[in-house]
């Protein structure tokens, strides 16, 4: 998922791959796959805190990103909606992210709640 600086549309893409040619120079796109782990389905998601701009611009972004993930996560979840019908049980799958950065202040992986937290 990313969206427009300029028009602040949001832009979902679903399928079994990434849309690698979506992506824009400004990294501010949100990925996210299901992974299985210990017959547990869980949703992982990754966002590029860094953008060649050093410290500073990495904790805006890192800011940016979690101010904006909730909606984020509602467009994902809203956009796969029928999957979510065809298998309920996903809605309470939990959902971490990754916030990716060179600087370990930055880099962590957090809790996000559940599919259902954004329905």
């Amino acid at each position: 998922m990313t969206h427009s600086d300029v028009t602040a549309e949001l832009f979902l893409t679903i399928g079994l791959s990434y849309a690698y040619d979506k992506i824009s120079p400004m990294r501010d796109e949100v990925l996210a796959e299901w992974t299985l782990s210990d017959n547990e389905y869980i949703l992982k998601a990754t966002v590029q805190v860094d953008n060649n701009g050093g410290f500073i611009n990495s904790a805006v972004r890192n800011r940016i990103f979690i101010r904006e993930l909730p909606l984020a996560l509602e467009a994902i979840v809203y956009g796969d909606k029928e999957l979510f019908k065809a298998h309920p049980f996903l809605t309470q799958a939990p959902i971490y992210i990754h916030f990716e950065s060179i600087y370990p202040y930055f880099d962590r992986k957090e809790y996000w709640g559940t599919p259902a937290d954004y329905q």
